[in-house]
């Protein structure tokens, strides 16, 4: 149950939005991999992408709870758009959360409203979840910092109109910090986009800086205070593809019980036979364990109470959730799940990424046993 009627309303214009400007470009862009030119900037224009910020920095006000509902419902029209939603609000939060007054007047707004765009940059190719490994490194010269170095895995790479970069400026944990590069840096460039199983419209790359020069004025936060920041932020991160998976599982199982409603066998519905009929109430209860868990995590963190392996425990549950419901879901269709004449196949490929980027599931069940332990 949403908490008031304005966000309430707030659902209904995402729905509208997500049915008007999503609905119609997901399939051919997915299946080309072509960028969908106008469409963040569209969620921009609706306030869409600065929710869960406060009002007086241009954000929406809104609650973390709420904000996570709106991308299930971008999620459940188009995976990969609401990927890059979650991508950008995780962009933001360094500069919101640790960036000066004069930083956050001067980028912050902008970045709120969408004129301008994020990308998260922390993994390498060699330091995906042992973010400690970082060689990407920042030196300090007169004026600012030199980068030089590699970055992987950057959803909307090449594309963003700024990175929250996190680059070594010294050793160990310790000698990492975070600075806010923008796309027209010279030095920086990127690879090619990967050739991904899903959300093929949404470019991810690598990124290579040669000796690019980024102003001492860009770096947010302290010398060294980098890792704290990037963990700080990736809490947040992880709810947010929790409901994205929430989404993308919601949408397979409604367009299963929609064809098993349609598809006749032995005479009757399909829906109708106990074994399917059992099977598909499985997948609902999978779809709202996953949706109660998520919610129970924001409202944890909205309380301002510790929610760290909440967090974990949701982006755990609600992928594990999308990747056996889709799976499921290209089973109720049988061979024509098999086909991309029906988009269960898509939503199957989709969910697999959402086990492994923000944190791994692997490292989620890490995290929640560290916590156990430290209880």
């Amino acid at each position: 149950m949403l908490p008031t009627q304005e966000s309430r309303d707030l659902i209904e214009l995402t729905r509208d939005i997500a049915d008007k400007v999503l609905e119609p470009r997901v399939v051919d862009c997915e299946k080309t991999g072509i960028y969908p030119d106008g469409v963040l900037p569209a969620l921009g224009a609706a306030g869409l992408l600065s929710l869960p910020y406060p009002e007086e920095f241009g954000g929406g006000g809104q609650p973390y709870e709420v904000y996570l509902q709106v991308l299930e419902e971008l999620a459940s029209r188009w995976a990969a758009v609401a990927v890059a939603v979650s991508v950008h609000s995780l962009s933001c939060h360094p500069l919101f959360a640790y960036g000066t007054d004069a930083q956050r007047d001067r980028w912050l707004g902008d970045m709120l409203s969408g004129d301008t765009v994020g990308a998260y940059s922390l993994s390498e190719p060699h330091a995906g979840s042992d973010a400690a490994a970082l060689r990407c490194r920042a030196t300090a010269v007169d004026g600012g910092y030199r980068v030089t170095g590699s970055k992987a895995w950057i959803t909307n790479g090449g594309r963003a109109d700024f990175y929250t970069l996190f680059a070594r400026t010294g050793e160990g944990s310790r000698g990492i910090s975070c600075f806010l590069v923008p796309n027209d840096t010279e030095g920086l460039s990127f690879g090619k986009p990967e050739e991904k199983m899903g959300l093929r419209a949404i470019p991810t790359t690598t990124a290579a800086y040669d000796g690019a020069f980024v102003p001492s004025e860009r770096r947010i936060g302290a010398e060294g205070q980098g890792l704290s920041i990037a963990f700080s932020a990736l809490d947040s991160g992880r709810l947010g593809i929790a409901a994205i998976a929430t989404g993308l599982a919601q949408r397979a199982l409604d367009d299963a019980v929609a064809y098993a409603k349609e598809r006749e066998a032995f005479g009757r519905h399909i829906i109708d036979h106990q074994g399917l009929g059992f099977f598909l109430a499985d997948m609902a209860a999978a779809v709202d364990s996953a949706r109660a868990t998520y919610l129970d995590a924001a409202r944890r963190r909205d309380a301002g109470l510790p929610y760290s392996r909440q967090a974990s425990v949701a982006k755990l549950l609600a992928t594990d959730a999308a990747m056996k419901v889709t799976t499921d879901a290209v089973q109720v269709f049988g061979g024509y799940g098999y086909t991309q004449d029906f988009p269960v196949e898509r939503y199957m490929r989709e969910a697999k990424v959402m086990q492994i980027f923000e944190g791994t599931n692997q490292i989620q069940r890490l995290v929640i046993a560290r916590g156990l332990a430290a209880s």
